[in-house]
């Protein structure tokens, strides 16, 4: 491995860099991604049933004590459950907007890293091919075949190099993206359903009210 970085040249150390970087915001935002995904359906039906009971307090417990965005946008509308349509709206949707910059953290980084790698490897390839003439240069034309491919071989080497670490990182920042996706479209069905079934509790609490 080190004999490989040393043939490299210096740009390897800079792509070795990158490398460990990608690892470990992708390992990161996986784990991160993973805690805050949960069962959407169950969770809400479950919250429905508390509702219809009107255990809006254990509903508001049970989303404090749930982990990720989708729980927190319930958990802002069941702290006033007694907001009116066009509130509730209002409130799921700024919970969500200030969910959203944590779901997204470091994804920026990968999309970076996935576009500068391959600039890196290229600069390389241009630094191999220099050093690949210069040797030519210096020997009046008559290099040996050994020092022109030392500058062939680290062209190459930093070339490969940097679209190993640019298409996983591509591919990692695809992926992520698309969970992220999700969990966004959770946390819209999350917000419009939860304004559906507060509404729904406070016209059955009237209706009983009435009633009685």
């Amino acid at each position: 491995m080190i004999e490989i970085l040393q043939k490299g040249g210096p740009l390897m150390g800079i792509i070795l860099i990158c490398s460990i970087v990608v690892l470990g915001v992708f390992l990161e935002r996986l784990l991160y991604l993973h805690r805050a995904s949960i069962r959407i359906g169950e969770f809400l039906e479950g919250l429905s049933l508390l509702l219809e009971r009107g255990h809006v307090q254990a509903a508001l417990q049970e989303c404090t004590m749930t982990p990720g965005p989708v729980a927190r946008v319930l958990e802002a509308a069941l702290e006033k459950p007694n907001a009116s349509r066009s509130e509730l709206k209002e409130i799921t949707t700024d919970a969500g907007l200030l969910e959203l910059p944590k779901l997204e953290r470091n994804l920026s980084i990968l999309s970076m890293l996935s576009y500068i790698t391959p600039l890196i490897g290229l600069l390389g390839t241009v630094l191999g091919l220099l050093d690949a003439f210069l040797s030519i240069n210096n020997h009046g034309g008559y290099a040996t075949a050994a020092e022109i491919a030392k500058g062939v071989f680290e062209s190459l080497l930093t070339t490969a190099a940097s679209l190993a670490v640019a298409i996983p990182a591509f591919l990692a920042y695809s992926y992520l993206s698309s969970r992220v996706n999700d969990l966004i479209h959770d946390m819209e069905r999350a917000g419009i359903e939860i304004v559906q079934l507060l509404l729904n509790h406070e016209h059955t609490s009237s209706n009983r009210n009435s009633d009685s």
